[in-house]
């Protein structure tokens, strides 16, 4: 037994007790005194002074995939330059909104204070172009080409530059290899905009209001993979700005590389013989106008015909796409803006819409000989043709006598056309059609792919436009009202045509079968769309969807999803229409519209195939197109208000055959000057640290 007391039971155990008991009850209530004092007392206190404890994001942009030919040159890639940025946020601050800090800067940068305010103010519906349609919390960039002098003033000189800074910053280049410009095809770039970043903002591809998103072309079309996503570090501060954490933060991530099908070489080749033949156009007397023809815009596409990858592809007039890189100029935009710019912006290659003229005859011979009628007829190619009191000429008013279609397409007689498509106009009921017309020639462009894109991977291409009954009912139902108030009986032409048209306008007359038959009247087309059609004869009958985009590769080089050539089906031709079809094409070179331009070309070792169209557009002068093919290519050329097809386009076109496949002047063949693109199935190498090789050397291939 032991002889220590029980703490509880002797006196002074119980005083222990009693004074733990009192400490511990005093401590309780100084906490619970001091809790009362922080929560109910100063409670509001502490909270305003917590409040200020938060997130703060600093972002780092992700490094944009590059664009690349087929043989690894970039066509769009960075470059690190100086970036002059202002803060709308610190500048709204001051006083003056900033107008002395900007104009300070503008004397530093050497520019027009006017020129530098434009650039921070926002766009809206009311303000002009140039203006920031970014975010307004996101630094506004003022120019991309600051000099180290320039930087060093804004930098040293702080205090008289508020909200200004000057960093190294990697910025967009379009680089155009060899003078390849490239640019409507590329695009450009633009900061993203408050909605669109509501918009992404639950997609898998959200945007940040720091980020440039591609606003046309290829830089529109895959900007998803190109820009990548921008990092964001998040430090946790308290109300004095003071770090006091790192919260969880997210690395950026580089976009990935789209390889494409294009030859720089090839484009600059394009480039260069379509704006000579632009050139050559305008100083040729156009005696239906009496005055020299205007060649104010064309395009050319040059397409693999075996698989649809796009080569080439040129559109005039251009720009340079650089201008957009750190925020373009008023000046710049006025120039690309202007009406008489005649629209750089636009790709006239997938945008661009024209009555095609006679190379669309491969359409109405192809809808005759499924209609019924022969291939080698004879049909009579006389110098007129008439319906009622109108009378429909011939090219110059020419005559052949009896001759198959074959010839037909040869010489480009129109009136055998006209006869055609009169009597298949007046077995569907003329102004009374039957109760299902048959309609072979709308029918068959229907079936060549007209009157809907072609699905290349370029934004918002144009459909183009077949002109049958459905769209006759639906464009006078929108126009009916406008025709009515303004045709007269007996007025001028324009009010005796809205007079017609007011009344029986959306009925399908003699006079618009035999205009279509020929590629007149109300059809359209774009360039592409006809180079699709070509390409398909030259295979076979096989039509592709064109492609530029050929492989998208990840930053380190070993993801790579290449983008195979697709099939949307066959031309509606027999194969013994399309070997008739293409042996009639080939005596365009040989003797027929084509021939006085291709003298001395080597038929027998290349053969060559082409249509001459020389397409009329009320109220302008001719449109010149020339397309063609040869067994690996497809090549067609347009200039609007150009003269002849024969007599602008076709000479590019040769040129550019020439250096395909190194053709000299004098038709001797030189494989060491072909200008063939990349094999097909050969991809730029690129490496783990990002840099770009060459592809695989393989040896020459024509895209098949």
């Amino acid at each position: 037994m032991s002889n220590i007391p029980e703490t509880g039971k002797s006196p002074r155990g119980r005083r222990r007790l009693i004074v733990v008991q009192i400490l511990v009850f005093s401590l309780l209530l100084t906490l619970g005194g001091r809790l009362w004092d922080l929560q109910i007392r100063n409670g509001d206190a502490y909270a305003r002074e917590a409040s200020g404890n938060h997130v703060q994001r600093v972002v780092q942009p992700a490094v944009r995939g590059s664009v690349l030919d087929a043989r690894g040159m970039p066509l769009a890639d960075n470059e690190t330059r100086l970036v002059v940025t202002a803060s709308r946020t610190e500048l709204l601050k001051m006083p003056d909104d900033g107008r002395a800090v900007l104009t300070r800067l503008a004397g530093v940068l050497g520019k027009r204070p006017e020129d530098i305010r434009a650039k921070v103010r926002l766009c809206d519906a009311k303000t002009p172009r140039p203006c920031w349609n970014g975010s307004p919390y996101q630094p506004i960039p003022i120019t991309d080409e600051a000099t180290t002098e320039q930087a060093l003033q804004i930098r040293e000189r702080a205090e008289d530059f508020p909200g200004i800074t000057a960093e190294p910053t990697a910025v967009r280049r379009y680089p155009a290899p060899g003078k390849a410009n490239t640019a409507q095809v590329l695009g450009y770039l633009s900061p993203v905009t408050d909605a669109e970043v509501q918009r992404a903002k639950d997609t898998d591809a959200p945007l940040l209001r720091s980020d440039q998103v591609g606003r046309s072309g290829l830089e529109r079309q895959y900007d998803a993979y190109l820009r990548g996503r921008a990092g964001v570090t998040r430090y946790e501060v308290d109300n004095l700005g003071r770090v006091i954490g790192r919260a969880p933060s997210d690395p950026p991530r580089p976009g990935s590389h789209l390889v494409t099908s294009l030859d720089a070489r090839v484009q600059r080749v394009a480039e260069y013989e379509l704006n000579e033949a632009m050139k050559a156009a305008r100083k040729q007397w156009d005696r239906n106008t009496r005055r020299n023809y205007e060649a104010d815009a064309g395009a050319v596409v040059v397409l693999e015909a075996k698989t649809g990858r796009i080569v080439a592809m040129a559109s005039n007039p251009a720009y340079d796409p650089n201008a957009w890189v750190g925020g373009i100029s008023a000046k710049d935009y006025a120039r690309l803006t202007d009406e008489k710019s005649h629209h750089p912006l636009l790709n006239r290659a997938v945008q661009g819409l024209a009555a095609p003229g006679s190379i669309f005859k491969v359409v109405s011979t192809t809808a005759a000989v499924n209609a019924g009628h022969s291939f080698q007829g004879p049909y009579n190619c006389s110098s007129s043709y008439s319906i009622g009191d109108r009378t429909f000429t011939n090219f110059e008013s020419e005559e052949h006598g009896p001759i198959s279609l074959g010839r037909a397409l040869e010489v480009s007689c129109d009136t055998v056309y006209y006869r055609l498509a009169h009597e298949e106009w007046r077995k569907d009921g003329g102004l009374r059609p039957r109760a299902k017309p048959r309609d072979w020639f709308y029918k068959t462009a229907h079936q060549f792919g007209l009157g809907k894109p072609t699905g290349v991977d370029l934004p918002d291409e144009a459909a183009g436009r077949v002109p049958d009954r459905a769209w006759k009912q639906r464009y006078w139902e929108a126009n009916k009202d406008a025709w009515c108030e303004t045709g007269k009986r007996n007025g001028t032409y324009a009010e005796r045509v809205a007079y017609e048209n007011c009344h029986e306008g959306n009925l399908l007359r003699a006079g618009d079968a035999v205009n279509y038959s020929i590629g007149q009247g109300d059809t359209l087309v774009t360039p592409l769309q006809m180079a699709a059609i070509y390409a398909a004869i030259s295979n076979g009958g096989t039509v592709h969807t064109p492609t530029v985009g050929k492989a998208i590769v990840s930053a380190d080089g070993r993801k790579v999803q290449e983008i195979k050539p697709r099939t949307h089906g066959r031309l509606p031709m027999t194969k013994a229409t399309r070997d008739a079809v293409d042996e009639a094409l080939a005596g365009v070179i040989t003797r027929g519209s084509a021939d006085w331009r291709f003298q001395g070309w080597p038929q027998d070792r290349i053969p060559l195939h082409a249509k001459t169209s020389t397409a009329e557009v009320y109220g302008k002068q001719t449109t010149s197109w020339f397309a063609t093919y040869t067994k690996d290519y497809a090549v067609v050329m347009t200039i609007s208000q150009g003269g002849t097809g024969s007599g602008a386009s076709a000479p590019a076109v040769r040129n550019i055959y020439n250096a395909l496949y190194g053709v000299s002047p004098d038709g001797s063949i030189d494989p060491d000057k072909a200008l063939l693109p990349a094999p097909q199935k050969a991809l730029p190498r690129i490496k783990p640290d990002g840099s770009i090789g060459a592809p695989p050397v393989g040896g020459r291939a024509r895209g098949d």
